[in-house]
């Protein structure tokens, strides 16, 4: 028998810990390779972790809702024959991401990964200074302690911040709020009530305005008998903040066009047969959605890139961000980077498999960072079109309706005639400090333009 060491895997670039949020197997549970032990979570994104080696779950180190570094050991598992004493878990994809601390080389002396680590605990403590991890009964995140270091933002000064994330936490849009007004008080006079503002409803004396994080205050519902309270879970938490900032951030303009995508649909219907039974795969709309976004981008490249305060930052590769529904109903965003270098085919491969790691909470930090545009699809929901909010610091998103089937005006060599044909609406929302109407609305026409002229002969 051999007791192997299950450690806190790493989760990719800038996750340095994590919380758990609930452990799937009890001690003494039986647990098969691969086999999910635990669910985390982090500021991107909750993953299951799985277990590398078969076994019995013999001790656990750690609570539900505790956080734990990357790297530190969670759990103990018995293992049968010879087994490695202590690895870390596998994470849940299998892009290997990379860790926010450099691990030290396989073939490191004792002492060089000694060095390793002293010197990456060094790093840490300068990026966060002398804020601790924990403070008067709070959490701050290495980003928040980032952050407040770098603002020369003190310990107590933080501890007077109302957080809006999990249990009170302060997030990065709390402490980049309070930045944005620090200048104007003290302080010291932080914790001081804010006088009401036009936004405000007057409190009764049982209840207070809910603070959004983004300094104002949301009128205080009415509670009526028999409503339900439930607390907003983690993620929708972080959808909320990212949400409000966006639209505070950001001068939304919306654009709309109508696309006959009638050569789509019957092309779709004659190859998507042929097409799973030789890929062992299913051809949606949306890798060839995507494809007509790739060659308008690569039109208007504008449309591509973000904003750094005052500096536009045009991005070279073409990263795309797709909306994906999860079962509980939020929402996440994984992104196909690199989306330009692939196929209609290699499209249709990696849509499938971000949609299924999304379904099974198997996706990655990675998996949803560096998106350069994003594309969301209300017409899974049967919506028309809709008005999408920006994925910052992106400066646009493209919504696709839902394709109906509807008469049309057609002009022919013997003069118009009304046909049934396949239509979506696109709705293209962009950020008006950088992206103008014009090229705005080029753009999503340049898109439809694409769908419009799809090749009935096409291979694929």
């Amino acid at each position: 028998m051999t007791m192997f060491e299950l450690t806190m895997p790493k989760m990719g670039e800038s996750v340095a810990e994590a919380t758990i949020t609930q452990w799937l197997k009890n001690e003494g549970d039986a647990i098969s390779m691969d086999e999910s032990i635990l669910t985390i979570a982090t500021d991107k994104v909750d993953s299951d972790i799985p277990s590398p080696v078969s076994g019995i779950l013999v001790k656990v180190l750690f609570e539900e809702n505790e956080v734990i570094q990357v790297g530190q050991v969670i759990a103990h598992i018995q293992t049968e024959g010879d087994a490695p004493a202590k690895t870390e878990a596998a994470p849940a994809a299998e892009s290997a991401p990379v860790s926010a601390v450099p691990a030290a080389p396989e073939d490191a002396s004792p002492e060089k990964a000694a060095a390793s680590i002293a010197a990456s605990a060094e790093s840490v403590k300068a990026s966060t200074g002398n804020i601790p991890r924990e403070s008067e009964g709070r959490f701050y995140s290495p980003l928040v302690r980032s952050i407040a270091q770098a603002e020369g933002v003190i310990e107590s000064e933080l501890n007077t911040l109302q957080g809006s994330g999990h249990e009170g936490r302060v997030t990065k849009g709390d402490l980049v709020a309070y930045l944005k007004n620090r200048g104007a008080t003290p302080a010291a006079s932080v914790a001081a009530p804010a006088p009401a503002s036009p936004l405000t409803v007057a409190p009764s004396a049982a209840a207070s305005p809910a603070t959004t994080g983004h300094g104002f205050h949301a009128p205080k519902p009415t509670i009526f008998p028999g409503d339900e309270l439930v607390e907003m879970d983690r993620m929708r938490n972080l959808i909320a903040d990212h949400m409000v900032m966006s639209k505070h951030v950001s001068p939304h303009v919306t654009s709309f066009v109508e696309a006959d995508v009638t050569n789509i649909v019957l092309w779709r219907n004659k190859v998507k047969g042929s097409y799973e039974k030789r890929e062992n795969d299913k051809l949606t709309f949306t890798p060839i959605f995507m494809e007509a976004v790739i060659k308008a981008i690569k039109d208007y490249p504008n449309i591509n890139v973000s904003i750094d305060g005052k500096t536009i930052v045009k991005h070279k590769p073409i990263n795309l961000g797709m909306a994906t529904a999860l079962p509980s109903g939020n929402l996440i965003v994984p992104v196909i980077k690199n989306a330009d270098r692939l196929s209609l085919s290699g499209l249709a491969k990696a849509v499938n498999e971000l949609a299924e790691k999304a379904r099974n909470n198997q996706l990655a930090p990675d998996d949803i960072q560096g998106g350069t545009y994003t594309v969301t699809n209300v017409g899974t929901f049967g919506n028309v079109m809709g008005t999408p909010i920006i994925n910052q610091p992106q400066v646009a998103i493209l919504a696709l309706g839902a394709i109906r089937k509807v008469p049309a005006v057609l002009e022919t060599p013997s003069g118009d005639v009304i046909a049934i044909r396949h239509k979506m609406f696109l709705s293209h929302s962009y950020d008006h400090r950088v992206v103008d109407g014009a090229l705005g609305g080029m753009f999503v026409r340049r898109v439809a333009d694409y769908l419009e002229q799809w090749d009935l002969n096409r291979e694929v």
